[in-house]
């Protein structure tokens, strides 16, 4: 075979569909149950970053692929198992079903003596299979590796309640007539403050660091609308800048107000954090904002401003590692933990090795995955080329310093891209010099 695509969510099917469009052989390999990737797994029970709550915090007009719109009868932000829905209505209309095979899960990727890549993959009867492919799409995702604080507070082994990480968090009912202590301030730990809210007997938000939070809409506009708008990409990224932090101020005020830390960084500097809720749930008392947890003591939670609370339950919404555990160790990463690809898409040291969906954008990551499909299958087809290595290292360079510059250092920062820009990227790659 030709190519294969490592997982069946938004991305991978998305390069199903542009490898079906040329014909090129593939086999797509999926290791759950069927299509949909994390949109699928809470109605499912399954162990994920999804949980019951999760709903799309992009508009669906943006986040449904080109060609096959979600329907209307969608409300604007979908929730997850309509979003699950949608993904397996499109590999049915994509006509791609055929070509993934599910509960098979692939344990190693490795270059082949004798040229390509050497893949080998367990079914759900454990038997175990090693075919060659010339091309490997990976397009499994990056939040799989859960991020626990290390080491955690004084006295956590004293702690009485129960100590998870959101991968774990299915709905707030679980917690009914608890006290609950959430640690973090990104998009899950929002979520899931705000659905434990209506369940839980006391909910607490601790947070460490202030992160810019941002509704899902400012002047009746989806975020991810306002970023494809022609005179949001004319201005520079200080005036981006200013027009975000003036409407905030007017849509929500300080964050200081609300008892949450200010940020210690311009916005677009780093994450942003989209809820339209936590914000109203912190005004009406069924959220209670504190600092830092300093140490654990049986039930009560001590935190660094000398506060305490009585918990029952600790969620840590503290993110997640970057794992593919059946590439070699470190692999797409750099010395340094960047993510080193060229156009944040192939790797120039592993000929044949692409990644699809590797990219942190604000705004709808659909067309992004799309445009990276399309490429990736006129390269696989030979209507595309690829520099040489030196050249594709010297941008991916490029590309990092100026993340650094805005972001600063991480693994997270090293996927950040602004939408049009990258698209526009990609596009060019339709008449590059290097097509073949």
């Amino acid at each position: 075979m030709t190519v294969c695509v490592i997982g069946a969510g938004l991305s991978g099917l998305a390069a199903a569909h542009a490898l079906a469009a040329r014909d090129v052989d593939f086999v797509c390999l999926e290791r759950a149950p069927d299509v949909g990737g994390i949109w699928r797994q809470p109605q499912a029970g399954e162990r994920g970053p999804g949980y019951l709550p999760l709903h799309l915090n992009t508009a669906k007009q943006l986040t449904g692929y080109t060609g096959f719109p979600m329907p209307d009868s969608f409300p604007l932000y979908p929730r997850h198992s309509d979003v699950a829905a949608y993904l397996r209505s499109y590999a049915e209309w994509a006509d791609v079903l055929g070509r993934v095979e599910l509960r098979t899960e692939v344990e190693s990727v490795r270059p082949d003596p004798d040229g390509g890549w050497a893949v080998v993959s367990r079914d759900a009867e454990g038997v175990t299979t090693s075919r060659r492919f010339e091309h490997v799409v990976v397009a499994s995702g990056h939040n799989t590796e859960p991020v626990l604080p290390n080491p955690l507070p004084a006295g956590a082994q004293s702690f009485a309640g129960t100590i998870l990480h959101a991968i774990d968090y299915r709905d707030g009912s679980d917690f009914r007539g608890q006290r609950v202590v959430v640690v973090g301030l990104g998009a899950s730990a929002v979520d899931i403050a705000a659905d434990l809210s209506r369940h839980a007997a006391r909910t607490v938000l601790s947070v460490r660091r202030g992160l810019h939070i941002v509704p899902k809409q400012l002047f009746g506009l989806s975020l991810d609308e306002i970023a494809n708008a022609p005179w949001w990409n004319r201005m520079s990224l200080s005036e981006q800048r200013a027009f975000v932090e003036r409407s905030l101020h007017v849509a929500r005020g300080r964050l200081a107000d609300y008892g949450l830390p200010e940020p210690d960084h311009r916005i677009f500097a780093s994450a942003v954090t989209i809820s339209d809720e936590i914000l109203s749930r912190i005004r009406h008392g069924a959220v209670i904002p504190r600092p830092a947890i300093d140490s654990l003591d049986r039930r009560r939670v001590l935190f660094t401003d000398e506060s305490v609370e009585e918990a029952d339950a600790i969620v840590y919404c503290t993110g997640y590692r970057m794992a593919f555990p059946f590439l070699p160790a470190g692999w797409p990463a750099g010395p340094d933990g960047a993510v080193e690809l060229y156009k944040r898409v192939v790797s120039p040291d592993h000929p044949g090795l692409h990644f699809i969906g590797l990219v942190r954008p604000v705004g709808a990551i659909t067309r992004l995955v799309e445009a990276q499909a399309r490429w990736v299958a006129r390269i696989v087809d030979g209507d595309a080329g690829l520099p040489s290595p030196e050249i594709m290292r010297k941008e991916i360079g490029g590309y990092l310093r100026g993340v650094v510059d805005r972001y600063g250092t991480g693994e997270g920062s090293s996927i950040q891209v602004d939408v049009v820009p990258y698209l526009q990227e990609l596009r060019d790659d339709e008449e590059n010099p290097y097509a073949a």
